[in-house]
């Protein structure tokens, strides 16, 4: 029985349903808890999906590049979400309009200083210039990111590694440090979430009130259009 279970498994780990279907519960599983104990940050879904298929492949021991083939459908979701992200945009867009200008200030402020930020503490830590090319769109959703890391010469799937861990950071610890800051505007706080950490703060943000979302996919899709546009510019300048 043991050999013919063993035989199973070969088979099914080959199948792109299998991943697909495991990477989707995993989620649900992370949401499931996520809502149970009452929302806490450190229990972000995402996160908790990340840990249990890391913890499902080094025990079955197949590799990512197997799991990515059967998740890769995921993968090609990320564009549509982030364009779905424009419906909230959408209902929230008059008083979107009316803070223009300390939109666009915000967005400019917190795209720059992301930035500076992960390239000063790669280059503080003697990271080599590949690395810092790699982590310097970090803020910017996956997608983007790994389009501006391979137009500036850094390493895709690096920079989608840090984007990733930004975002979580983002939505594990975004609410702590604005609560210690004592920003409560949900316009702000959305703002700041969809700057630092992309379309994983967004979701997070979009989970504590409709105006907050908004705002976050506000600034997530500014931020990357900016950093498109500012990142290799910079680094032509910088050579």
């Amino acid at each position: 029985m043991s050999a013919e279970m063993q035989q199973v498994w070969v088979y099914l780990s080959t199948s792109p349903l299998l991943w697909l279907t495991l990477t989707l519960i995993a989620y649900q599983i992370g949401t499931w808890v996520f809502r149970r104990l009452d929302c806490p940050p450190l229990l972000n879904p995402v996160l908790t999906a990340i840990i249990l298929l890391v913890v499902l492949l080094k025990v079955s021991g197949i590799d990512y590049q197997t799991y990515f083939r059967g998740a890769q459908f995921i993968h090609f979701l990320l564009g549509p979400a982030t364009v779905a992200l424009a419906i909230p945009l959408y209902r929230e867009m008059e008083v979107i309009r009316k803070s223009f200008i300390p939109i666009l200030i915000t967005l400019a402020v917190g795209s720059v200083a992301a930035i500076i930020s992960a390239v000063g503490i790669v280059w503080a830590l003697g990271g080599e210039t590949i690395i810092l090319l790699s982590v310097a769109p970090k803020s910017v959703t996956t997608p983007i990111a790994m389009g501006i890391s391979e137009q500036i010469g850094g390493l895709p799937s690096l920079t989608a590694v840090v984007v990733v861990l930004t975002g979580i950071t983002g939505a594990v610890g975004g609410d702590f440090i604005l609560n210690l800051l004592r920003i409560k505007d949900d316009n702000a706080r959305g703002m700041a979430l969809g700057v630092a950490s992309h379309g994983i703060g967004t979701a997070h943000a979009i989970q504590k009130s409709r105006m907050a979302g908004a705002f976050s996919a506000l600034a997530m899709a500014l931020n990357g259009l900016f950093t498109a546009l500012l990142l290799p510019v910079l680094v032509h300048l910088m050579q």
